[in-house]
């Protein structure tokens, strides 16, 4: 299913507020060079964003929104939560984007569900992945209720991990233009003509002992995306597992070091991408 642009601004019209920002905002104070974001060690503050409705196609679905402080206009990032759904460590991680100078969109492909258990989780991912046109829709009206904004320059990245790290990789495949894919243990693709649609450089963070994504299936991908021409900022650290940056409080004695230098990857690449 293709929206044109003008379809999705009358859904947006009829289904958004539109191009003014609201809600509390979150206060821009960047991380040092040494600290990682609050948010994925386990002592985030109280949230500071708000709920909103953004996809007409699914009004179940309910986005998170963090709105940084100062006029803008600031780069957007539109956040792709992982297996289980928006839960709030998602909600805490774009309120550290906003932090940051961001404004932050984290979608919901769920429809306002989240799962308690892996039998859950995988339920949702099955039924959502067998509707990936619904998943690049929700996404595209994502970025375009961005693009709406007065306070956004335009510039969008989406940034996914595990379930959204696949998720991502497929909306930068698939949906509208937008200016950034960071991808954090997604599953991959390496067929040089599709990834050829990309038009951006793209980012990756993986794990040597991810047992879901093997180093091969990383090392093929990077050679894919040489293949096409398509600039990266991909690595794979040792030591450590899947999940380890959203959740570093996991095992903080192993994933601190590799989280921080993904993190300054991470924020050099937003700003070539999005700009500082």
């Amino acid at each position: 299913m293709k929206i044109d642009r003008l379809s999705q601004s009358l859904l947006f019209l009829g289904f958004c507020f539109i191009a003014s920002p609201s809600g509390a905002e979150v206060t821009m104070s960047a991380t040092a060079e040494d600290a990682l974001p609050a948010a994925i060690v386990g002592e985030a503050p109280e949230l500071a964003g708000e709920a909103i409705g953004y996809f007409a196609g699914d009004v179940k679905a309910s986005g998170y929104l963090a709105i940084p402080s100062g006029e803008g206009p600031h780069g957007a990032v539109i956040l792709i939560h992982e297996w289980n759904g928006l839960v709030e460590r998602v909600k805490e991680t774009a309120d550290a984007f906003a932090a940051e100078g961001y404004v932050a969109l984290a979608a919901d492909l769920y429809s306002g569900r989240t799962g308690a258990n892996p039998a859950e989780n995988m339920a949702l991912v099955r039924e959502t992945l067998a509707n990936p046109e619904t998943i690049i829709a929700n996404l595209n009206a994502a970025a375009g209720y961005l693009r709406e904004r007065a306070d956004t320059s335009g510039k969008i990245a989406a940034i996914g991990w595990c379930y959204g790290g696949g998720v991502a990789l497929s909306f930068a495949l698939g949906g509208e233009h937008h200016d950034a894919t960071a991808i954090f243990y997604g599953r991959l693709l390496d067929d040089p003509e599709k990834m050829r649609r990309i038009d951006h450089e793209v980012y990756g963070t993986f794990a040597r002992h991810d047992q879901g994504i093997p180093v091969e299936s990383v090392n093929d991908f990077v050679a894919t995306l040489r293949s096409a021409g398509i600039e990266n900022d991909v690595h794979i650290y040792d030591e450590i597992s899947h999940g380890f940056w959203l959740h570093v409080d996991r095992n903080p004695e192993i994933n601190t070091g590799p989280a921080l230098d993904a993190w300054r990857r991470l924020k050099a690449y937003l700003g070539r991408t999005l700009g500082g």
